[in-house]
């Protein structure tokens, strides 16, 4: 279940225009490698330990090869791509890498988590 609340937003460009109210997903608590650990050794034959092992190695190896510029495909699960934002410039020559803003993940679900996303139910939180 996906709890959402509304939430009012001006447009920048047009501040004089009346506030529009969206809808936003809130989290419902967390999930970290050790759940993730003890969740995946009761569906296995693998101790947790192992488990927390293999995930915490598959983040480390995520993030050299991220580092190297390579796109991560996790099979099935999705894959990984770093992006950047820049300030923009007049002329090609003027472009370098000083002009990075800041870097970005960005994640592409695979078909899978895509197919779950289209069978999500909702509930609307008023406060």
């Amino acid at each position: 279940m996906i709890y959402l609340k509304t939430i009012g937003k001006r447009n920048p460009l047009h501040l004089d225009d009346p506030v529009k109210y969206y809808l936003q997903a809130i989290g419902n608590g967390y999930t970290d490698l050790d759940r993730l650990a003890y969740l995946v050794s009761n569906q296995s034959t693998v101790r947790e330990a192992d488990c927390y092992a293999v995930l915490y190695a598959l983040q480390h190896n995520i993030m050299d090869e991220l580092k190297q510029g390579k796109i991560v495909k996790l099979g099935t699960l999705g894959h990984f791509k770093v992006v950047v934002k820049s300030n923009g410039m007049d002329l090609p020559e003027k472009v370098n890498p000083s002009l990075i803003e800041r870097a970005k993940l960005n994640f592409r679900p695979g078909k899978p988590i895509q197919s779950m996303l289209k069978t999500l139910s909702y509930k609307h939180i008023t406060e």
